[in-house]
């Protein structure tokens, strides 16, 4: 029996609202659960031995799943809906080193959708039990660089929509405000000293954050300049300085959530005032003694936003400059207990953080400036 086209058509009205209404109460839950979370908090740091210089952490270790990337999660979710990528059944699935993958099996449980995360077979124990506790599923590869294609792939089997936080990143957060990360830091420093930063440091992972920092700094325009602290290992310091590099065979350094083989999509170079590469010891010393310093423990990509902080203080202590500078705190280190935290661990991939600790430690001294090699 023919149906006839007047009823497929009110059928697909139908369906065209039912559609509809799911869509606006889901962007309705993500705005809940955005309006229920309190911004993170700014912590100050006083410098005893940099007279005039004030360092602040925006500790965004203090949202629902416990990392900068819950925002980034919300973005690309709000994105995907609001683009008609995301519906009632459709499975969600990333690629990613851990974190971002947390805060998206959060937010899909929230809207009651089906969540795969792609990860390198090495991503910490806790990340990957972080992914299960919020309804996450994870599929492992050995090569970090098949997380890409392996996502797409698996998106297209189950039908449903590949977040891709590498592309989407830069796109998917406002830049120009409505409480982005760049807006909330200039926010919440207007009754500090200081009030506009000298210095931003952030690292990049997929290159939104810094995109968003930077864009922000220019349309505000604001003196404030951006700089970018990378692991050594990683594609994204070379391709600053020469931008025909786009890609390494591998990427042979251990900082969990920084750091690409590749010069990823949402990597703005043109917003970055200069990046620092950072050992991969060093980001560990600098991480173990901020923990110390906090009374709690962070991650180690707070330890290379710490190391680049170290290095761009001395320079103004040197030159006799005054300011504040503004660095994240991405994570907290109870993520890494296997393996930052676990002297087996590092000695076992033969890190020696001991000559880079002593370096940190004579920084907040203030002495002992040059930071770029170890003791």
């Amino acid at each position: 029996m023919r149906t006839h086209p007047a009823d497929e058509l009110a059928s697909a009205a139908a369906a065209d609202i039912c559609s509809r209404a799911w869509l606006n109460e889901a962007i309705a839950r993500i705005e809940a659960d955005f309006n229920r979370s309190a911004d993170t908090h700014l912590v100050r740091l006083d410098l005893p031995r940099a007279p005039g210089i004030t360092l602040y952490l925006k500790d965004e270790s203090s949202h629902p799943t416990g990392s900068l990337k819950h925002r980034l999660a919300r973005s690309l979710i709000l994105y995907g809906l609001c683009n008609g990528r995301i519906g009632p059944a459709t499975t969600l699935v990333e690629a990613s080193s851990g974190s971002t993958a947390v805060s998206e099996a959060y937010f899909a449980r929230l809207l009651g959708l089906r969540f795969i995360a792609v990860m390198p077979r090495s991503t910490s124990p806790e990340k990957v039990a972080a992914i299960a506790f919020h309804g996450g599923e994870s599929h492992f590869v050995d090569d970090p660089k098949a997380v890409y294609e392996t996502a797409r792939r698996l998106a297209e089997e189950t039908g449903g929509h590949y977040l891709d936080q590498f592309t989407y990143a830069e796109r998917a957060t406002d830049w120009r405000g409505n409480n982005n990360i760049a807006e909330s830091i200039f926010t919440q420093m207007r009754l500090e000293p200081a009030p506009i930063p000298a210095w931003l440091v952030c690292g990049a992972g997929t290159g939104g954050t810094s995109a968003t920092l930077g864009r922000y700094i220019r349309y505000q325009k604001h003196a404030t300049r951006l700089c970018v602290a990378d692991p050594e290992g990683s594609i994204f310091h070379r391709h600053y300085a020469d931008r025909s590099l786009r890609e390494l065979e591998r990427c042979d350094c251990i900082i969990e959530g920084i750091g690409r083989p590749r010069a990823e999509p949402s990597f703005v170079p043109e917003v970055v005032d200069r990046m620092i590469a950072v050992p991969d010891a060093a980001s560990i010393a600098a991480m173990q003694v901020t923990s110390e310093l906090l009374g709690r423990r962070v991650g180690g990509s707070t330890g290379t936003n710490m190391w680049a902080v170290a290095t761009i203080v001395s320079e103004m202590m040197t030159a006799g400059r005054r300011g504040s500078v503004v660095t994240l705190l991405c994570d907290a280190g109870e993520r890494y207990s296997s393996t930052y935290y676990d002297p087996a661990w590092l000695i076992e991939r033969r890190i020696d953080t001991a000559p880079w600790r002593e370096k940190m430690l004579r920084f907040l001294d203030g002495c002992g400036l040059a930071l770029t090699q170890p003791c």
